[in-house]
């Protein structure tokens, strides 16, 4: 049976080449602490399970040194020419997108396959990670086709993810550790903190007003830690399971759903959600370092509204 570990490995040892690579790129003055930071990253899809959590812990504050003492520099390591690059655009077009539809699809089609005909009965995969399993093997399709199709360098494909790896740096491991933080919150009893300032908030049995805070402390708790992963159990824990579920049966699966999508309205507006608005922001060297924040709250403010409504009419 394929089971997340089988994904773990696979990340793994992209990490461990980013890591290799990173030590014998020469064209880079700080490639020793890139090559430290990915080689951590890799021992800890590798062997995080096995470690203990003090061992865990010095892993984290070991990735955190290394960012902060400012050891992680961009790489620009040579793999197609500007020229080739144009030659394949002017070729094939918009067709050069059609490899990145490959994860989406494989992701979704196979999860619906695998769920709703009797392919799930062979138990090839782990039922509860079949989703996150497929997305895995969406990438190994699409590298494959691209492989096969743009006959690229060998070391391509590895060298382009080391290049945008680096440019996003220590962003890239925020979610996992903002999602951690969150855990780390709610076993903290802020979650019950919460819930208790809230009950002399909420009018005994005014569904909507629970609603609206529930989703109002997501959008909140998220810009704070900039992820909504970091968000949930803390406002599960205050608002959803023991005011919307328990004292007024609602869907816990539309409220969990729904109000994570209200959370996400949070992350369009937080410059904490480093890796999702200011290194696109930096990335695409934009004035403002805000930019990208300024041009979605128009969309986030709306859509936070709609999500508020969606709960209370579906979930009850």
């Amino acid at each position: 049976m394929i089971t997340l570990d089988w994904l773990y490995i696979l990340a793994g040892i992209a990490f461990s080449l980013f890591s290799l690579l990173s030590a014998l790129d020469q064209t880079n003055g700080k490639r020793f602490g890139n090559a430290a930071f990915w080689g951590l990253l890799a021992i800890s899809f590798f062997f995080g399970g096995m470690l203990s959590d003090f061992a865990n812990g010095v892993l984290v504050l070991l990735l955190v040194g290394i960012a902060g003492i400012g050891w992680l520099g961009r790489s620009d390591p040579p793999t197609t020419s500007l020229e080739e690059r144009l030659g394949l655009s002017e070729k094939f077009g918009n067709r050069l997108f059609l490899p990145a539809l490959i994860i989406p699809i494989t992701a979704f089609a196979g999860t619906i396959l695998y769920n709703y005909t009797p392919i799930g009965d062979s138990g090839v995969f782990e039922t509860r990670w079949v989703t996150l399993i497929l997305l895995g093997l969406g990438v190994l399709i699409a590298l494959i086709v691209c492989v096969v199709w743009l006959r690229p360098p060998l070391l391509a494909p590895i060298e382009e993810g080391r290049r945008l790896m680096d440019s996003i740096g220590w962003a890239a491991v925020l979610p996992q550790m903002l999602a951690a933080l969150g855990a780390v919150f709610a076993l903290a009893g802020v979650g019950d903190v919460i819930g208790g300032i809230a009950g002399g908030v909420i009018p005994d049995g005014n569904v909507f007003v629970a609603v609206l805070i529930f989703c109002l402390g997501m959008a909140l708790f998220t810009m704070i830690m900039g992820n909504a992963f970091a968000a949930f159990p803390v406002m599960a824990a205050a608002i959803g399971i023991p005011f919307l579920v328990i004292d007024y049966g609602g869907n816990p699966a539309i409220i969990g759903a729904i109000g994570m999508l209200a959370g996400f309205c949070g992350t369009l507006m937080t410059p904490m959600a480093a890796n999702f608005n200011i290194v696109p922001a930096a990335l695409l060297e934009l004035k403002s370092q805000y930019g990208v924040i300024r041009m979605q709250v128009a969309t986030a403010i709306p859509l936070l509204a709609c999500n508020i409504l969606l709960i209370y009419f579906l979930a009850f």
